[in-house]
C-alpha cells in the first residue's frame, strides 16, 4: 500500500531541521490513527505563518478519538470561536506527552473520555452539540480529570507564538518584557535619593 507523509510542528533545537514527518499509509490517513488532522480557515489570522493550511498532530500518549474529545473538551474549557484548532491542538499534544510519561495520567485521561463519550447518545462526545456539551463540561469542573486538562490548557493554550497572532499579543521584541530595554528609563524625572530608591534588577 503506498504510504503519504504529513508534516508536523517540533519544538526545541530539532526545528532548524525542518518538520518531522510520519509516514502514513492511505488506511492510516483516512482512519486517522494516532493522529488528529485538520484545516486552518481560510480566514484564519494564522494563514500567513503555516506553510500549508493543513496541519496534522502525532499522538503517542493518546489514540484519535482520545485526542479529538480533549480538544473539544479544551474549547469548552477556553471558548475563542474564531480560535483554529490548530491553536487548541497545542493543548493535546502536551496532554498527550503528560500520558506518554505517566501511565497515571494516561488512564486519567481516557477514563474521563469515556466518562464524556457515555454521555452521548451516539457513544461520541465530539458530535454533541455545544449546549450538551458546556453542560458536561461545567459538571466536570473541580474533577482531578478536568484540572489535568484545564491545568494544562491554561499554559499550552496561550504561551505560544500563534497565540500570540490571533490575539493581538505585542511584537516579538517584547514577548520577554522590557525590563531591560528601555523600561526603566525615565531621563524625563530627575533621579531620586538613594534612600528612596528600591533594588537594581540584575541582567
Amino acid at each position: 500500500m503506498k504510504g503519504k507523509t504529513i508534516g508536523i510542528a517540533r519544538q526545541g533545537p530539532a526545528e532548524a531541521e525542518g518538520p518531522r514527518r510520519i509516514a502514513l499509509t492511505r488506511r492510516e490517513l483516512l482512519k486517522g490513527s494516532g493522529v488528529l488532522i485538520g484545516t486552518l480557515a481560510l480566514s484564519s489570522s494564522l494563514a500567513a505563518l503555516a506553510p500549508s493550511r493543513v496541519w496534522a498532530l502525532e499522538l503517542q500518549g493518546l489514540d484519535t478519538h482520545q485526542g479529538a474529545v480533549l480538544l473539544a473538551l479544551t474549547r469548552q474549557i477556553y471558548p475563542h470561536p474564531t480560535l483554529d484548532d490548530a491553536v487548541y491542538a497545542l493543548v493535546v499534544k502536551d496532554l498527550d506527552a503528560k500520558a506518554r510519561k505517566d501511565a497515571a495520567t494516561r488512564r486519567q485521561l481516557a477514563e474521563g473520555v469515556r466518562q464524556l463519550d457515555a454521555k452521548a447518545a451516539d457513544g461520541d462526545w465530539t458530535k454533541q452539540d455545544g449546549a450538551a456539551q458546556a453542560k458536561d463540561t461545567a459538571a466536570l469542573a473541580g474533577t482531578p480529570f478536568f484540572e489535568t486538562v484545564r491545568s494544562t490548557a491554561v499554559v499550552s493554550l496561550y504561551s505560544n507564538g500563534l497565540a500570540y497572532k490571533h490575539f493581538g499579543y505585542g511584537a516579538a521584541e517584547g514577548d520577554g518584557g522590557y525590563l531591560f530595554k528601555g523600561f526603566d528609563d525615565l531621563s524625563w524625572l530627575p533621579d531620586p535619593a538613594p534612600q528612596d530608591s528600591g533594588p537594581v534588577p540584575a541582567a
